[in-house]
């Protein structure tokens, strides 16, 4: 909830019924999220213009939200076919955004920082060369909490293979990071 102190259901409702500060709302709380998740999923040059692009796609059919997943994985669907199209207008290398990371605990050490930081990039490389559909599994379920069932309506695949997928990128994770 937010300062309004309304659920993203609530929100939803208000914005269908015409309610401008309830899309306000929903965007101040959700453009963060969702500019982590585009920026790991390879959005890092084109960010802003995939999200705006996201939150105009998401507004134009917000009568289809039929809150079966939460709005915030419905709009990771949005954006991650927003990316998508992207992609297919420009080929181009994909790289994950290490930069809105958190900064390392300086209770440790410059020696411990530097290994962090070292960690943080070698992990920010393997992740951005898992294949996309792993890629997009693993950020949801790791660095958004989403539960499986979320993460395969908002990818169009099923809960199973969207368990399969989280697996292998964690399995081809370890290697590349041993």
């Amino acid at each position: 909830m937010d300062a309004r102190g309304d659920s993203d259901a609530d929100l939803v409702a208000a914005w269908r019924g015409g309610d401008q500060a309830a899309a306000a709302a929903l965007v101040a709380r959700h453009t963060r999220p969702l500019a982590r998740f585009l920026a790991a999923a390879g959005a890092e040059e084109d960010l802003d213009d995939v999200v705006q692009e996201t939150f105009f796609r998401a507004f134009d059919r917000i009568e289809s939200f039929r809150g079966k997943s939460s709005f915030r994985t419905w709009l990771f669907a949005i954006g991650s076919n927003a990316l998508k199209d992207l992609g297919r207008r420009r080929t181009r290398a994909k790289v994950l955004s290490i930069e809105d990371r958190d900064v390392p605990d300086v209770r440790h050490g410059p020696h411990e920082q530097v290994v962090g930081r070292e960690l943080l990039e070698r992990l920010g490389e393997a992740v951005s060369q898992l294949p996309t559909m792993q890629r997009n599994v693993f950020l949801m379920r790791a660095q958004h909490g989403a539960e499986y069932a979320d993460i395969a309506a908002a990818l169009g695949t099923s809960v199973g293979a969207a368990r399969v997928h989280y697996h292998h990128a964690v399995r081809r994770l370890k290697v590349a990071l041993e």
